[in-house]
């Protein structure tokens, strides 16, 4: 797998992903769910380079995708080139492909986040994934994963946990499920996510999470990936602005640590995103992307409040890339 990762000059100025005019012979046709501003997507299809390294195009494309956010979707749209059906999941159904390779999505966590309400099976978000659940039933793919937050394996969140695995068993697949460490896989964050994993039942092996190819030792640090942005000015362009919110109680005076990877990037910080290590300032949001793992050509098309958001509820696509080759191998 870590032959596909080559490596080029450290230069986060002339990153950025080139999925365009790329064709690969072979494709599996992707299902994407709860997109938003494509972050797992740009991990599946590949061809985009980050923090000195080349991550290839891989043999996916995305034959269909949704997402309730009209600014993520704007986002997705410019980025990807790829239409995104706007709306409410259960709405648009009827527009799905009748079959698929495989289904992706992160369905929304606040319900089960340990920042959030904790409302797990009683919430109206988390139990989302019964939507997913029937997009996995229409159109039979060969895999799909799931992404959440560590929490949807806690105590609090047993009960939803086993009726959402019985639910995809019922449906004809085995699931295993695995906590990622992001900055195992190459992205300059303590970000913990879990990922669902589902193979349909009948197939000749199972499925193999993929071995995270950075040591402790080798993690990215705040400081290797945004040191070339300190002497930037803030420009609209790039999304390099950022928040004038003071320092508040709990999580709204978070400092990042220069020589170890930033704390989580959250999705609705109001503003109150960490401080940076040396500066006297909040990150900015091209910032926050380059933690999150987006090339820097990546395309926020919203204003800060609604990029923050993107930002943080996206799976890191060089994450994503990793276990997109993990599926990859496992389809042969």
């Amino acid at each position: 797998m870590d032959k596909a990762i080559r490596h080029l000059p450290a230069n986060f100025d002339q990153i950025g992903a080139k999925l365009a005019g790329i064709k690969v012979p072979n494709t599996k046709k992707i299902v994407s769910l709860f997109s938003g501003c494509g972050g797992m997507d740009l991990g599946f299809v590949g061809g985009f380079q980050y923090g000195g390294r080349t991550y290839d195009r891989l043999p996916f494309d995305i034959a269909w995708a949704n997402d309730l956010s009209e600014a993520a979707c704007k986002t997705y749209n410019h980025n990807l080139k790829h239409n995104i059906y706007c709306g409410d999941l259960w709405n648009q159904m009827g527009t799905l492909p009748k079959r698929a390779d495989i289904v992706i999505g992160g369905f929304p966590c606040q319900d089960v986040s340990i920042n959030g309400a904790m409302a797990a099976e009683n919430g109206e978000r988390t139990t989302l994934y019964k939507a997913m659940q029937e997009v996995i039933k229409r159109t039979r793919p060969l895999v799909f994963i799931a992404e959440n937050v560590k929490g949807i394996m806690m105590a609090h969140s047993r009960v939803l946990y086993e009726e959402m695995t019985a639910g995809f068993e019922a449906l004809g697949y085995d699931a295993t499920a695995k906590i990622y460490l992001a900055a195992d896989y190459g992205v300059p964050q303590m970000r913990e996510r879990v990922l669902i994993i589902g193979t349909r039942k009948g197939m000749s092996k199972p499925f193999t999470h993929p071995a995270p190819p950075f040591s402790k030792e080798k993690w990215i640090t705040s400081r290797q990936a945004l040191s070339d942005l300190e002497s930037k000015e803030e420009c609209d362009d790039t999304s390099h602005i950022w928040s004038r919110a003071k320092a508040s109680p709990d999580q709204g005076r978070r400092r990042l640590t220069a020589e170890k990877p930033s704390t989580t990037i959250r999705a609705e910080c109001h503003g109150n995103i960490q401080f940076h290590y040396k500066l006297d300032r909040r990150l900015s949001m091209r910032e926050a992307a380059r933690l999150q793992s987006f090339p820097d050509n990546f395309e926020f098309c919203s204003g800060i409040r609604q990029t923050e958001r993107q930002i943080g509820n996206a799976v890191p696509p060089v994450l994503a890339w990793h276990v997109a080759c993990a599926v990859q191998e496992y389809l042969g």
